[in-house]
C-alpha cells in the first residue's frame, strides 16, 4: 500500500529553520523529520512513498537522489570518476516525488498525485508529525469500519496547567498539564479509500484537504476516527524542534519504533 506525505507548505511558524529548506526537512537527531515519519511506516512493513513536494521541493529531491552517496563509505577513482561503495546503510524506500506547486493547498496537492496512486486504497499523512500509532492497528481498524476515509485522533495536552478557586481566593484544586479529554483533533495518519478522489473533483488548487472535503465526508457519513492514547507531536514551531529533538537526544523519542 502507498503512503502519500503533505511535504510542500511554508512552514511559516517555524521560519528560523525552514528559509533555507521545507519544513519535512528540519532535522531531529541529525535526520529529516520527514525520514523519521517514514521510518515509522516502514516498520509496519509500508516503504512506497508518494510525496507532495511545493515549497523548495527541489531540497527534498536532491536529499533522496543522493541519500545512497551520503550513506556509504566511498572509493572514488578520480582518474575514471569510477565509485565503490562500501558499508552502504540505505533504506528500502520507494520514493516517487511529485512538485504540486508552490501555492497549491493541501486538497489540490492529493488531488495532483492520483495517477500515481492508481485505482487501491492508500495512506496519507502530514510531513511534520510524528507518533508511536501502530499503523496496521488504524490499517485494521479502516478495514472493519467499511468506509472511504479513517484518520487517526489524538488528545492535546494542555499548554498550562488549571486551578478551580472558591469565591475568597481559596485554590480548591490545582492541576498539572493534562489531556483536553473533551476534544480530539486531526493527527494524520489516514486510510482512503480510491473513492475519496471523488471528493476531490473540479480544481482544488486553493482548497484545504481539512476543509470541504473532510467536511463532505464527515456529512455522508464516510469519515471515522481511530484514537490513538499514545505519543503524538507535530513539528508546529520551534519550541517544537526543540522538544523533539531533546527526546530524540535522551533515549526518549517514543516515535522510533524500528
Amino acid at each position: 500500500m502507498k503512503v502519500v506525505i503533505f511535504a510542500g507548505g511554508l512552514g511559516t511558524r517555524i521560519t528560523e529553520e525552514t528559509e533555507t529548506r521545507p519544513k519535512p526537512m528540519v532535522e531531529i537527531g541529525g535526520k529529516p523529520i520527514i525520514w523519521h515519519i517514514m521510518k515509522m511506516y516502514s516498520a509496519h512493513g509500508f516503504n512506497d512513498f508518494i510525496i507532495c513536494l511545493g515549497y523548495k521541493g527541489y531540497v527534498i529531491k536532491e536529499y533522496f537522489m543522493n541519500y545512497f552517496l551520503h550513506n556509504a563509505d566511498l572509493t572514488i577513482n578520480l582518474k575514471d570518476n569510477h565509485v565503490t561503495y562500501h558499508n552502504t546503510n540505505s533504506e528500502a524506500f520507494k520514493v516517487t516525488l511529485v512538485d504540486t506547486g508552490l501555492d497549491t493547498k493541501t486538497a489540490g496537492r492529493l488531488q495532483a498525485v492520483q495517477p500515481y496512486i492508481g485505482n487501491a486504497p492508500f495512506m496519507l499523512t502530514y510531513g511534520d508529525g510524528v507518533s508511536d500509532v501502530n499503523i496496521n492497528e488504524v490499517l485494521n481498524f479502516h478495514k472493519q469500519h467499511g468506509k472511504i476515509a479513517t484518520v487517526t485522533a489524538i488528545q492535546l495536552e494542555a499548554r498550562f496547567g488549571g486551578m478551580d478557586l472558591a469565591p475568597n481566593g481559596q485554590v480548591t484544586d490545582f492541576r498539572e498539564k493534562v489531556k483536553d479529554e473533551g476534544k480530539w483533533i486531526n493527527a494524520g495518519f489516514f486510510v482512503l479509500q480510491p473513492e475519496v478522489f471523488n471528493y476531490l473533483a473540479g480544481d482544488m488548487q486553493q482548497m484545504m484537504w481539512e476543509d470541504d472535503p473532510l467536511e463532505q465526508l464527515t456529512a455522508n457519513g464516510e469519515l471515522v476516527a481511530y484514537r490513538h492514547m499514545g505519543f503524538w507531536k507535530c513539528m508546529d514551531a520551534l519550541r517544537d524542534k526543540l522538544e523533539l529533538e531533546q527526546l530524540w537526544q535522551s533515549g526518549n523519542a517514543k516515535w522510533k519504533t524500528w
